[in-house]
């Protein structure tokens, strides 16, 4: 069985629900994990994503943040939810394909403004959350299994504008950097997208903040796509579609696509 899978971090799924439903009409993604839905699982609007096809749903809400969410044309079934460093916040669903692949949808706290966690609190627990993930995949070595979202990491150097000017800006941080390969080594986990497209700048995220985001070009992937060695020779096709960053009401995060065949 072949399947598409796009991750977005869409900034609120009930605000953004028309670009959601554009992107599942002009993409057909067979299943579309969203982070940052900020909306309880009830208030989700499903009516016009059924309509499209996206029939299942697992999903994780809260009101106005966080909120994880797997929408799938495919029949899927919850597989487990994880409140890592015990934050109350719902940002870990995972769901499990008739084929037996597990898909890990997550959504990793931004880690506030300064790069210290003497004097920031929420940069402690994005470095907890990422460690708590770490022991998890140590103590259960995920199989058949893909991991996406909102990592809020860029790692590579060319996974960000300046690499030397973000050297100190959270995102890009080097004990950020080196706490996401211990998660990724504990998991055995293959960046897909970087399989796929190996050199080169590669941005899924543009600020707001920028009067032109698209001429400045100033972004970071922070949008991933993993996969586990038994499954990820089946990955292919990986993309960036940076067009949607520029649709009406945009998220600031474009979705990333990867394609299985399973």
């Amino acid at each position: 069985m072949a399947f598409t899978l796009a991750t977005w971090n869409i900034n609120s799924v009930r605000l953004r629900e028309d670009i959601v439903a554009r992107l599942m009409r002009e993409e057909t993604p067979d299943v579309l994990c969203l982070q940052e839905c900020k909306s309880p699982v009830d208030k989700i609007p499903l009516d016009q994503f059924r309509a499209l096809g996206y029939t299942h749903m697992v999903a994780r809400g809260q009101k106005g943040y966080n909120g994880v969410a797997i929408l799938s044309k495919l029949p899927i079934v919850e597989a487990g939810a994880e409140d890592y460093a015990q934050l109350g916040h719902a940002r870990h669903i995972a769901g499990q394909l008739e084929n037996g692949v597990t898909i890990h949808n997550f959504y990793v706290p931004a880690g506030g403004d300064v790069a210290d966690r003497a004097v920031n609190e929420k940069f402690g627990q994005k470095l907890d959350y990422l460690s708590e993930m770490r022991d998890a995949f140590h103590a259960d070595r995920p199989q058949k299994s893909i991991l996406v979202g909102d990592l809020n990491i860029a790692p590579r150097e060319d996974d960000v504008w300046d690499h030397k000017k973000l050297l100190k800006v959270v995102s890009h941080t080097p004990v950020e950097v080196d706490h996401l390969g211990d998660v990724m080594a504990a998991g055995d986990w293959a960046d897909v997208t970087r399989a796929d497209i190996p050199d080169g700048p590669l941005f899924s995220w543009w600020s707001y903040r920028a009067a032109d985001w698209d001429a400045a070009d100033k972004g970071r992937r922070l949008d991933h796509i993993w996969a586990t060695p038994d499954i990820r020779n089946a990955a292919h096709s990986s993309r960036i579609l940076r067009a949607a960053r520029g649709w009406g009401k945009p998220s600031d995060h474009a979705p990333v696509f990867a394609t299985f065949d399973l």
